[in-house]
């Protein structure tokens, strides 16, 4: 039986590095504070982006990029860019991206207010 080592913290934000260009400021700091962190971090990270998964990395990116846009995490979204340019993903892909999210955002807002519509209808029925 093989014993699989994790790298440690500073080989995983080595690696961070090579395939993002930078490291966000909140992962870096992380490791100051609990090693075990970014380790569970990246063992959540090949969960969701397996080596051999059946999208690109282009579109893990660009995916990646529009749930940091709705969820309102700026490190993610700066994150996400950072790795857009380092990929040279082509501005219409990335531009469609957005205009999805923007769209999706829109929905929900429609969407989130259905009780508002009921309380209208009723007020004026």
């Amino acid at each position: 039986m093989t014993i699989q080592t994790m790298p440690t913290a500073q080989e995983l934000l080595a690696m961070m590095r090579a395939g993002m260009g930078r490291v966000p400021a909140a992962i870096e700091k992380s490791t100051l504070v609990d090693d075990g962190l970014i380790q569970e971090h990246m063992r959540s990270r090949m969960y969701a982006m397996p080596q051999n998964g059946a999208l690109t990395e282009e579109t893990r990116t660009l995916i990646y990029l529009a749930a940091a846009l709705a969820g309102s995490s700026p490190a993610c979204v700066k994150a996400m860019s950072d790795k857009v340019a380092l990929q040279g993903i082509t501005p219409d892909k990335v531009l469609e991206t957005l205009h999805i999210v923007r769209f999706a955002m829109a929905t929900k807002i429609i969407g989130d207010a259905e009780p508002v519509f009921d309380a209208l209808i009723g007020a004026s029925g």
